[in-house]
């Protein structure tokens, strides 16, 4: 696609009719002239090195000369944001751990820590491929939707903590589970889901979801990552270690077993993690070996200037003006490449090319070395951006706005690099005004298809919903947003239903307890009345009666007893007993 930075200097093409119009008038009028010193044969044979076809010439290339000149100014660019391409690769889901056990250091610099690095350098191998992160412990969210975008999964990847989940414990049935519905739509293509553990699962289930995942076609990897013997369990900020119920401290074990039968389950195969890179070289041969499909993926570009070649040609015209006599050449005559003159030419139109400067065109040069500046700062930001040094970028980036503020494509390529330093708050702005200033809709859209990936991962469903909408109102072409907007929608209902269940969770404790109350409060009013009715019956009560009324009241504080331990006993809803 063909386009103009600066389309306003086109106007100054309309100067060519002008003066083709003054050239020619001039020109009239010069033979007026002529025809009053004599006849126009006679004036020929006294001028007889006047070139009449090269006065023309020299015009016209002068002419070029000034229009390309123009064009140059108005910046012209070559290329599209969008090239869709078809690429072969596979479909991957990678379900990351992040419950307390993954703290432990048995595998240095600890269990975390190392499945980080085997997941970056598994994406940093991945050319044609889709991704997508989920996290879990107790309960699982998806961290990033399935992507093509390995800049952003490495971005979401470094954020990761034990933090981000409240609910501790490992379920790994729920993070198969979630991933089963994580994939996109098409038919064909490999879909493998990589479980990152340490084999304590907590809630159980976990080789059931494998096998249904098995069954609809998605392979279930399973890496275990620690060691058989274990190791404590370190509190972050402190020297401590995580201790149980009775105050004994926490061993974690890998538990190699149960890593073997979810994998086994799940058609896949099971990889162990130590400190070698053996883990590593094994799980790129289980990706290698996956079926490969065609997928459409969408690639961006920038426009590239092409007003060099502009130049070049105006160049050129100006050094043929130059070669160019305006009389008949005395070498050439003889091989009559023009015909004899007949009239006189003038030199005024090269004398007013010569006295045209910028200033009289209307030309602006400070907005000229303005925009010139901007741009300089913008490529120089976009070589330090494929470098991965994303603080000089922005630096860059911020240069080219204090330039020019309204530079959308400054303001985006800004909040990508902030993006890329952790600062989500600080690219919200800047991809804000980029979507405020970009006339081009598919920048736009771009723009707020990153805005509510921001929105997505930090779990405000509703304004990544809407952000979602805005893209697709610019791109609806753009099926990578549509497919993050149902995801989102998906999981705005399903957050809404997890709140419900709560309340009424809460609602029907809350129940529990004032039945129990009551229960109490009958027990001790029976109590009370049955001591009265002893103390009433002292007198007359025989030593046989009073231990049979002792033996009936211990019979019965004990049997209250064992039904407090029972209620205290009963499970309740993701409320686990283990908290690593």
């Amino acid at each position: 696609m063909f386009r103009f930075e600066n389309p306003i200097y086109l106007y100054f093409l309309a100067i060519i009719p002008l003066l083709a119009l003054l050239h020619y008038a001039t020109d009239m009028l010069r033979r007026r002239r002529l025809r009053k010193y004599g006849e126009p044969n006679l004036l020929k044979a006294l001028m007889p090195d006047v070139s009449t076809w090269r006065r023309e010439l020299k015009f016209w290339l002068v002419c070029g000369a000034l229009a390309m000149m123009i064009v140059c100014l108005a910046r012209p660019q070559y290329g599209t944001k969008i090239d869709t391409r078809t690429r072969k690769g596979i479909e991957a889901i990678i379900a990351l751990d992040v419950s307390n056990s993954m703290l432990a250091e048995d595998v240095k610099p600890s269990r975390l820590e190392k499945s980080k690095m085997l997941i970056s350098s598994l994406v940093d191998k991945m050319v044609d491929d889709k991704v997508g992160l989920i996290v879990y412990a107790g309960d699982a969210y998806t961290q990033l939707p399935i992507t093509s975008d390995y800049v952003s999964a490495k971005m979401f990847l470094d954020n990761i903590s034990p933090s981000m989940i409240a609910v501790q414990g490992t379920d790994i049935a729920r993070a198969i589970n979630l991933a089963t519905h994580s994939f996109t739509q098409q038919e064909g293509v490999g879909r493998a889901i990589f479980i990152i553990t340490d084999g304590e699962d907590n809630e159980g289930g976990a080789v059931e979801a494998a096998r249904e995942a098995q069954k609809k076609g998605m392979a279930v990897y399973v890496l275990g990552v620690g060691s058989p013997e274990g190791s404590p369990i370190p509190l972050p900020g402190s020297n401590r270690y995580i201790t149980d119920n009775a105050g004994n401290t926490v061993v974690s074990k890998l538990n190699e077993d149960m890593c073997r039968e979810i994998a086994q389950a799940g058609g896949g195969a099971y990889i162990y993690v130590d400190n070698s890179s053996s883990a590593q070289s094994a799980l790129q041969r289980h990706v290698d070996k996956l079926a490969k499909a065609e997928m459409e993926s969408v690639l961006y570009s920038e426009y590239d200037e092409h007003f060099r070649d502009f130049a070049w040609a105006a160049l050129v015209l100006l050094i043929l003006d130059l070669l160019f006599l305006a009389r008949k050449n005395h070498i050439l005559s003889r091989f009559r490449l023009f015909k004899l003159p007949s009239r006189v030419a003038a030199p005024a139109v090269v004398l007013l090319l010569a006295s045209v400067a910028p200033s009289s065109l209307g030309l602006d040069n400070s907005a000229f070395a303005q925009k010139k500046n901007d741009r300089y700062f913008v490529r120089h930001g976009n070589r330090q951006y494929r470098d991965s040094v994303y603080a000089k970028a922005q630096v860059d980036y911020q240069k080219a706005i204090e330039q020019d503020n309204t530079n959308a494509v400054a303001h985006y390529n800004l909040g990508n690099a902030q993006l890329m330093q952790g600062q989500p708050k600080e690219a919200m702005k800047a991809y804000e005004t980029a979507a405020r200033l970009q006339k081009d809709p598919i920048r736009g859209a771009q723009a707020y298809h990153n805005m509510g990936v921001i929105l997505q991962s930090q779990k405000q469903f509703k304004e990544a919903i809407e952000c979602y909408k805005n893209a697709l109102r610019r791109n609806p072409k753009d099926d990578e947003t549509r497919y993050n907007l149902a995801l989102c929608q998906h999981q705005l209902q399903q957050q809404s239903q997890d709140q419900n269940n709560n309340d009424d969770q809460q609602g029907q404790d809350d129940q529990k307890k004032d039945q129990q109350q009551q229960e109490d409060q009958q027990k001790q009013q029976q109590q009370q009345d049955q001591q009265q009715e002893q103390q009433q019956e002292q007198p007359k009560m025989s030593k046989e009666n009073a231990e049979q009324l002792l033996q009936a009241a211990q019979q019965e504080e004990k049997s209250t007893q064992e039904k407090v331990n029972k209620a205290q006993q009963k499970p309740q809803r993701r409320q686990l007993e283990k908290q690593w």
